[in-house]
């Protein structure tokens, strides 16, 4: 294998073992990247010298310390310091309530906090990327820069009133309300994003997110 060839199946093994709760075999990771077990073996082995991942005893490999700690150095563990604010307003909307952050082209979540008391939320997974010209989340980042030829009317309106809703641009039948985070450069735009079915609630939820904002704003700085 040449070298590009190594890490990407590297990073990609390591992504396997990272979403997989219950850890992975050799034979599931060799399976999941299509190569050979000998090479899957080399590919864990690595990985774990650096610590990344970490064999059980029952032979499976999970994520390990020095994942999190190469996690923390993202922006200043930009996840750990939101998630006491996440967390408190997902609770207290009783929805789902996300941070995203621009990279390129694309919004990607940070964080994805579901109410605890709640039997039934839409949902996410951390790590999820979109266009970044779509949806609540991505027109409140792209309103957090300056103003760009051929943008949309609502990045303007976002950026002007602090705010913005959206309706069935990520997903079906789905409304989003996203404030952005106001970060000093070279900070990436930063955003909170609320969804639900109901605009009602997320509308509802509009002066408590503004708020959460102002707050994790300040505690960024």
């Amino acid at each position: 294998m040449n070298g590009s060839q190594t890490l990407a199946r590297g990073l990609s093994a390591l992504q396997l073992v990272a979403n997989a709760p219950g850890g992975m075999t050799v034979q599931q990771v060799a399976d999941g990247l299509g190569v050979h077990r000998t090479i899957a073996y080399r590919l864990l082995g690595t990985l774990a010298e650096f610590r990344l991942i970490a064999k059980g005893d029952d032979g499976r490999y999970r994520p390990a310390a020095g994942l999190a700690v190469l996690g923390a150095s993202f922006d200043h563990n930009l996840r750990q310091v939101s998630l006491p604010t996440l967390r408190a307003l997902a609770d207290e909307l009783g929805t789902t309530v996300s941070l995203l952050v621009a990279e390129g082209d694309q919004q990607v979540a940070v964080a994805v906090i579901v109410p605890t008391q709640v039997a039934y939320q839409l949902a996410f997974h951390e790590g999820s990327r979109y266009p970044l010209n779509r949806g609540a989340a991505g027109i409140a980042l792209l309103a957090s820069l300056p103003p760009r030829p051929g943008e949309r009317d609502l990045v303007a309106r976002a950026r002007d009133q602090g705010w913005v809703v959206t309706h069935g641009e990520i997903e079906p039948n789905t409304y989003g309300l996203a404030v952005p985070v106001h970060r000093e450069p070279p900070s990436p735009p930063t955003c909170i994003n609320l969804i639900s079915h109901r605009e009602d609630v997320v509308m509802r939820g509009k002066d408590a997110v503004l708020k959460a904002a102002k707050e994790l704003s300040a505690t960024l700085s």
